[in-house]
């Protein structure tokens, strides 16, 4: 395992300045090379208002100028170290891709939800809607970045419902992958809200989730579906990526196909 330390700030974080444009400021940034996988390989830590002007600290991992069109979000309870290990393995595929702290998470692989920590602080809301707004304004600013570049957005959990309800009618994303999304919102179907899909989507789930998932997304066109089932046990959400999970290699390789595939769209 590749170990890395990323310091940030809590006073920097919480001084930053209020952006009401879609093209907000960086306001924190801490570069980590990451020599044991790639010696042009780098880890940047930013942070960026969301809708509501709370700082979202986000990872950022590219091995060279390479625009980031993958938005990566994380699970309940979680953090953006959710990815840690993914997100190098994206960089591999050429992609640049950014994962963010959602509000609603915590902690996981030793790395703490900055977000979470600053919103709790300033007594927001961190249910998973609430959370939304995080992953609107991260499509937003990585938008804005890339030069108007369509984003691929990955989802684990209750964000995959997120992505997959933002996906239906965002125009700046490209495709939706989403790892056990489910009916998760209170006075929200997401069965129906996504029976409209006119793009790329990807979903998966452990073995024992995967019927449930096929009736969620029962009413998108086929032509648009992607749904890999495992046929070994498999794990809830984007853990299914990890290295340590049974058949792993089995989730990449479908997502990869499915990532492949965009790239002539």
């Amino acid at each position: 395992m590749i170990k890395y330390t990323v310091i940030i700030s809590l006073l920097v974080l919480f001084s930053c300045k209020k952006q009401a444009t879609d093209t907000p400021t960086i306001a924190l940034e801490n570069k980590t090379i990451i020599k044991k996988t790639s010696p042009n390989l780098e880890k940047t830590t930013i942070t960026f208002p969301s809708k509501d002007s709370l700082p979202i600290t986000a990872d950022i991992y590219k091995s060279k100028e390479t625009p980031i069109t993958i938005l990566l979000c994380h699970q309940a309870g979680y953090s953006r170290g959710e990815y840690k290990d993914t997100a190098i393995e994206l960089t591999k595929l050429g992609y640049a891709v950014m994962a963010i702290d959602q509000r609603s998470g915590n902690t996981v692989n030793n790395i703490d939800n900055q977000t979470a920590i600053a919103a709790n602080i300033k007594g927001l809301g961190i249910s998973y809607l609430d959370a939304e707004q995080d992953i609107e304004a991260a499509v937003d600013y990585i938008y804005n970045q890339n030069g108007g570049q369509k984003i691929i957005l990955v989802g684990s959990s209750y964000s995959s419902s997120l992505a997959l309800l933002m996906g239906v009618h965002n125009a700046k994303i490209k495709a939706v992958a989403a790892f056990s999304p489910g009916e998760y919102f209170k006075g929200i179907n997401i069965n129906k809200s996504i029976s409209t899909y006119k793009k790329p989507v990807f979903v998966t789930s452990s073995l024992s989730e995967s019927a449930g998932v096929k009736k969620l997304v029962d009413k998108v066109n086929a032509s648009y579906l992607t749904h890999f089932i495992p046929e070994v046990k498999g794990i809830h959400g984007t853990r299914a990526l990890w290295e340590t999970t049974e058949g792993n290699e089995t989730y990449w390789a479908s997502f990869k196909e499915f990532l492949s595939s965009l790239k002539d769209e």
